[in-house]
């Protein structure tokens, strides 16, 4: 650790997300690392969350946190509206931030029911401006974004990479999907807060590796990154129709106010190699985590969750009690696809330890600024595409 900077982080939020990278800076090593403390908007439900971490200071506002010297890296764990405005805040203080993704989108005028009054021509641009604004911000600070995209991270994921590119061939296709059955945040039904539905906050993932797949094979053949090129997209509002409503039992989750249910695009690059991304909140079993990558040398398959590594019978709901199965499974009976530690197969100790050894080391992380803004492009260019029933070109968007 000679030579390193002592990494002393923040935490803005005490939701889900904050548990998973509280839990997970536990097992970053070879870094002189400290989490300090944590800010909620909910007071009470940030005293809990320290006294269940064991986090000696529980901060009564954002500006506490931002004005303790101490600290050189902020954690936003915060719903996707907040996130542009909070990196700005961060910047000024020079701060280096962690976002959780998607880095920003269009939220409006904060009015509800913006997926049905706003064209998405006006919400690629408002969304491009508010990730420039925070990227900006970012840059003249001196401070780095580090985009939480725990997909980049996953060890099947960079095992992938390896053997693509091993084989010296070339990435012609790459097939992804999340989905499962419904959000349990009421936030991410309403585009005022979310910024869209299951094309923002799901695709967001196959979409993050599939970009940082061809960034790294660009890299390798031509000294520069493949970047996104044109999107065809259709989006869907599955939880809304005639069949769907006439179900008497519903293990589906309703409640989608503005936004889509599901979606999927068809993304070239600028090699002409293609990926194409699925997303949804209407898929029963659990959540679906997978990548395909067609080379020409190779095929390589890519099953985050469900995967064989852990499987499980029992013949009844509620006979494992409280032991954690899988990520939004609707019930522990019959067979089970678990796994010995699902936070590693999702790579979230691996960003976390890029994270801090390159606030540490002062570089770059993996994951950084560029990816965050093509997954913003290429999302908002989706939606475009979607309205308009045409191909939308993605190259003047990008920086």
């Amino acid at each position: 650790m000679a030579g390193r900077r002592r990494v002393t982080i923040g935490i803005i939020g005490a939701g889900f997300v904050a548990n998973v990278h509280v839990e997970n800076y536990g097992k970053v090593h070879g870094v002189d690392l400290r989490v300090k403390g944590v800010a909620s908007l909910r007071p009470e439900r940030g005293k809990e969350f320290a006294a269940r971490h064991d986090l000696p200071r529980v901060y009564p506002s954002v500006d506490d946190v931002l004005d303790d010297p101490e600290i050189n890296l902020v954690d936003l764990c915060v719903p996707n509206y907040e996130h542009a405005p909070l990196i700005v805040r961060c910047a000024a203080a020079r701060k280096a931030v962690i976002c959780e993704k998607p880095l920003t989108g269009f939220f409006g005028d904060g009015e509800p029911m913006v997926g049905n009054r706003f064209g998405r021509a006006e919400m690629l641009a408002g969304a491009l401006a508010n990730a420039d604004r925070a990227l900006d911000a970012l840059a003249r600070a001196g401070v780095r974004l580090h985009y939480a995209e725990n997909w980049v991270y996953g060890p099947n994921i960079q095992k992938a990479a390896r053997l693509i590119a091993r084989t010296g061939g070339a990435i012609l296709r790459i097939a992804g999907e999340e989905s499962h059955s419904g959000t349990h945040s009421d936030y991410a039904r309403q585009w005022r807060y979310s910024g869209g539905g299951s094309l923002i906050n799901k695709a967001c993932h196959p979409l993050g590796a599939a970009l940082h797949l061809k960034y790294e094979e660009g890299r390798r053949k031509y000294e520069r990154p493949v970047r996104p090129a044109r999107v065809v997209a259709a989006v869907a509002r599955l939880t809304h129709t005639r069949g769907f409503l006439a179900d008497q039992a519903k293990f589906i989750r309703e409640g989608w106010v503005d936004s889509e249910d599901w979606a999927s695009f068809f993304l070239t690059f600028d090699d002409d190699t293609v990926a194409q991304i699925t997303a949804s909140d209407i898929v029963l079993g659990g959540i679906q985590n997978i990548l395909s990558v067609y080379g020409s040398q190779a095929v390589v398959h890519v099953n985050n969750v469900p995967n064989t590594s852990v499987v499980a019978y029992a013949p009844r709901d509620g006979l494992y009690g409280g032991e954690y199965i899988r990520e939004k499974v609707e019930t522990t009976a019959g067979w089970q696809f678990t796994s010995g530690d699902e936070d590693w197969m999702n790579g979230f100790p691996e960003e976390l330890q890029d994270f801090c050894e390159a606030v540490a080391d002062d570089r770059e992380p993996l994951s950084g600024a560029m990816l965050a803004r093509d997954v913003v492009a290429v999302t908002y260019g989706a939606y475009l595409s979607a309205e308009q029933g045409r191909a939308v070109d993605l190259r003047p968007h990008l920086r």
